[in-house]
Order: structure tokens, then sequence, then C-alpha cells
């Protein structure tokens, strides 16, 4: 498989898997092998939406009156989520779009992307709005090693698909020196990596952000930093989607309704998928430890927390078909799902509250005798 932005090979579309098969010519939306993913795309687009559109005037008031610790916790994980979308709409186009085989696949990921980039936007939104230079925060990023240890853990197997596609795109098959280390470049050796790297994104989009989450709903759930909050579930209810998509994608390689060698790699590479995200899980009870170091806030500790990962990795693992090792079966932060089921809020794009969009919901249809009522003298 070669990318090319238009193949002139005349072939059945239908017959192609998800990814590595023939580099898509016309994007065709008269047919679709998994019309799943069409859905999810017009789902992204119903909810667009934009930072500058929620209300967060009243933000600065709330900030100032903030503790120490509980502007720590508010700032570290707005500067992890920064890095975190930054990474996921930039790699989801780089990784995926250049082996889609499928049209609703690669605009899916266009949406994806695309709707990660606003998030990212999101963030600056926010913090320009409480601090007088922003610019300090995210230059910190970099220089966090919290954070700096969670990216890599991410971006290493993003990075390493990347390269293997390119050299087999432009090379060939064979073996090739990486990184000082004699390795094998094939079709098969790339689909392994899709496949763990399919794993990394499930983890980031159902596990990774839901510590931050938590903590931005706690101060909403106070009266305090409502437009943040409101932002944040905005974030969250994208967030859903995606990982609705990573799921359907990891499912449909297990049940060998896509490409049948997948289904051999996903049963073959369950334990390490299953491990990257109990990794992840690790990682974020670690990530609780760091930001209440110095102590809790109102409805949340560090305790708390980590028995939320635990609850919701137990869920993400059994929604791909994995056991988890975790004994949590009760939601210890209860309230928290008020903040994550917004669809059936509606309100104007100008109010804090804003949750979703009204999409379609004017008939548009004329008909002949409609305007027989006018009289236009």
């Amino acid at each position: 498989m070669q990318y090319t932005t238009f193949n002139l090979e005349q072939f059945e579309p239908l017959k192609e898997p998800m990814f590595l098969g023939r580099s898509i010519n016309v994007s065709r939306f008269d047919q679709s092998k998994f019309s799943y993913f069409t859905d999810l795309t017009e789902k992204l687009h119903s909810f667009f939406w934009r930072p500058q559109e929620v209300d967060i005037s009243r933000d600065r008031s709330d900030w100032d009156k903030l503790n120490d610790v509980e502007k720590r916790v508010f700032l570290s994980n707005l500067k992890y989520q920064t890095l975190l979308d930054s990474v996921i709409s930039r790699s989801a186009s780089a990784v995926l779009i250049p082996i889609s085989s499928l049209a609703e696949m690669e605009t899916y990921v266009e949406a994806w992307s695309f709707s990660e980039s606003v998030h990212s936007i999101s963030y600056t939104h926010i913090i320009r709005n409480l601090l007088p230079n922003p610019s300090a925060v995210f230059e910190d990023i970099l220089v966090n090693d919290k954070i700096i240890e969670r990216a890599v853990e991410v971006t290493k197997y993003m990075d390493d698909l990347i390269l293997h596609v390119q050299i087999y795109q432009s090379q060939g098959e064979g073996e090739y020196e990486i990184g000082g280390q004699l390795t094998t470049v094939n079709l098969r050796s790339i689909k392994e990596r899709l496949y763990l790297v399919m794993c990394v994104f499930n983890a980031l989009e159902g596990i990774r952000f839901y510590v931050s989450f938590a903590c931005s709903f706690s101060f909403k759930e106070r009266k305090l930093l409502a437009g943040n909050g409101t932002i944040i579930g905005l974030i969250a209810r994208d967030e859903n989607v995606h990982l609705s998509g990573t799921q359907t994608i990891l499912n449909l390689w297990a049940a060998g309704k896509d490409d049948p060698e997948m289904q051999e790699i996903s049963e073959k590479l369950k334990d390490k998928g299953r491990q990257i995200l109990i990794d992840a899980a690790e990682q974020e009870c670690e990530w609780a430890e760091d930001l209440f170091k110095d102590g809790s806030i109102i409805g949340l500790n560090a305790q708390i927390l980590k028995e939320y990962v635990h609850y919701i990795t137990t869920i993400r693992l059994n929604a791909i078909g994995m056991d988890s090792p975790y004994k949590v079966d009760k939601n210890p932060i209860p309230w928290i799902s008020s903040h994550l089921v917004s669809d059936n809020v509606q309100v104007a794009p100008q109010e804090s509250e804003i949750s979703s969009y009204l999409v379609g919901q004017v008939d548009s249809t004329i008909k002949s005798g409609d305007f027989d009522s006018f009289d236009l003298d």
C-alpha cells in the first residue's frame, strides 16, 4: 500500500478494510461499509461549538475566591488537558488519515481531529480570561515532569507507527535499522502497531481526561467557575463520541467484521492492549496523588478520584471485551453523571449553560399552497 491523495485504480471500495487497504479515490457517501462512522461524523458536526460563545466573564471573580490548593489543581489540569488535546488533534490526522481505506473513516477522523483543535483553543480562552499572563502557564507545560511523563507514554506508540508507515510506503517491506536496532517492516508489523495505537486512543478518550473533568465539575457543583465547567462539559461530550469511535473500531476488529488479520492480531495482542488501558488508569491515579499533595478541595480528594478512575476503567475495559483488575463497581462520584450526560439540554449559544445545539429542527419544506394567505398589496 502506497498512500496517494487520488487513487486512479478502479476497485470495489466496500471490500476494503477500515485501514491499510487501497487508498481512497472518490469520497463516496451514497454507500458505506460502516455507516456508523458517518453517523458519528454527523453527530460531531451537529455538536459544533466555539468557546467564545460561552460566557466566562464571571469566572474571573470566582478565581479570586479560590485558595492556593484549588488554583494549583485547576491550572495543573488545564495544562495537562492542553497538552493531550494538542497531541490528539495532531496525531489523529497524522496517524490515521494516510492509512484510511474507507471514505466514512477518513471523514470521521477529520471531524475528530477538528473537534480536538477546538478543545485546545478552549483552554487558551479559559486561561486568558483568568490570568494577566497566560503565556507563563503554557510555557510551564514542557518543563512539568508529571505532564511530560504521561504525554511521552502516549506518543511513543503513535510516533512508532507513523515511522513504520512512512518507511513501508516509501521503501517497501524489509529489514531497517530503527533507533539502533534492526527492525522488520511489513504490513503485519504495521497492523500490530495500529492495534496498540487504537488502544492508546481508547485510553486517551475514555480514561486520561477524567480526573481533570471531575475536578472541573466539582467547582461547578459549588457554583464556581461555571463558564469553565460548561466548556469542559462540551469537551467531555465530544470525547464521548470519540470514545465510541475507538470502541467500535476495536470491537469490529475483534469480531472479525473488518480485516481477518486484525482479528488474529486483536487476540494475539489483547493482553498488551489491556495493559495500555490499565497503565493509563494507574498514571491517572498518580496524577490525582500529585494534584492533591498539598491538600484536598471540597468534595474531592486523591482517594475518591482513584476509585473513580478504577470505576470508569472497568467500564472501558468491559466495553471492548476485556476484564478489569479493579473491584470498584459503584460510582464514587455519582453527581458527575449530570455533567457528562447533556444532550437533552438545549439553550441559546450565548448562555453560560449551553450544552448542545438544535439541529434540523426547522421544517424547510415549502408546498405550493403555503403562501395562499399572504396578501401582497
